[in-house]
């Protein structure tokens, strides 16, 4: 199907723009001592570096675009400038013309980083399974005959055998853990004083609880 061109008021303006700015490169460039094919060669590089940088940045592939954009689009605009009447083609500096004598070389680096840099790596796509996989094998029940018989427990050594302490008789009244501390803490406060074993009259006199409560503590520390 054939489009018909329609004149765009954007699409002139860029024509127009394009083409001051490669006579501004080529007067520059001409002034630079550059003269025949040579004048006319120079926009073409830079437009061409300035479109290459710019399809890159479209593209998203690296951030050296930018670098190479910027050297361009400064290269541009300089020439434009420096046309403008700042600059006295007819007496250009030194620096300028060396800066024009470099720019093929420096063009053509750049191009050749921008066309073959290495693209992004393509996400790997999972492999596609096959319809005509095998089916999978049907499951087997086994069931066991034999009954295993509990293992019968190690025996523990004598030696880790621990006597119980004595459990008070049923009649003696139940006494609070924290009675119970504080008349051992008592205890051991006599054995340590006097290097021996507190009775359990002594302690029932400490304490100056009932006899009931002092002999099953008494019983309970194993005291005499």
């Amino acid at each position: 199907m054939n489009r018909s061109i329609r004149p765009d008021a954007v699409l002139i303006q860029a024509v127009i723009a394009g083409a001051l700015s490669f006579a501004h490169l080529h007067d520059l460039a001409a002034a630079a001592g550059q003269s025949g094919w040579k004048a006319w060669a120079y926009p073409v590089s830079v437009d061409l570096l300035l479109v290459a940088a710019w399809r890159r940045l479209r593209a998203g592939r690296d951030r050296s675009s930018w670098t190479w954009f910027t050297i361009a689009l400064t290269a541009s605009l300089g020439a434009n400038v420096a046309t403008a009447g700042l600059l006295d083609l007819h007496d250009v500096p030194a620096w300028l013309r060396i800066l024009v004598a470099g720019w093929p070389a420096l063009a053509f680096l750049g191009g050749t980083l921008l066309v073959h840099a290495p693209g992004p790596a393509p996400a790997a796509s999972e492999p596609e399974q096959d319809e005509t996989d095998e089916e999978p094998a049907p499951e087997v029940e086994m069931h066991r005959t034999d009954t295993l018989e509990p293992a019968a427990p190690a025996p523990v050594p004598a030696a880790e055998l621990t006597a119980a302490p004595p459990k008070p008789p049923a009649d003696t009244p139940a006494v609070p853990p924290a009675l119970l501390d504080h008349a051992r803490s008592i205890a051991d406060a006599h054995r340590r004083d006097t290097g021996e074993p507190i009775t359990a009259d002594a302690l029932t006199a400490r304490l100056g609880l009932p006899a009931p409560t002092c002999e099953a503590i008494a019983a309970q520390l194993q005291l005499t």
